[in-house]
């Protein structure tokens, strides 16, 4: 993975509190990443959402949602 840097700012969550942005991205990368597949085309488009979320959410959250991911119980819509 690249250098770690700080996200640009997004309009859409223009307060202090980065947790929907982080949220946000999470999912944006998985939807990216499932639909890219499907098309058969290469996922390196998806990368800018998984360094931005990588930035702003916390491990733990990250381990959590992908092991609900993998239980089918994360509440999200991917």
């Amino acid at each position: 993975m690249d250098r770690p840097s700080t996200p640009p700012f997004d309009p859409r969550f223009p307060n202090q509190n980065q947790t929907r942005n982080c949220y946000q991205n999470f999912l944006d990368f998985h939807r990216c990443t499932r639909t890219m597949r499907r098309k058969g085309k290469d996922t390196f488009p998806c990368d800018y959402y998984r360094k931005v979320f990588h930035a702003l959410c916390p491990l733990s959250w990250v381990q959590r949602w992908n092991e609900q991911i993998h239980e089918g119980t994360f509440p999200g819509k991917i």
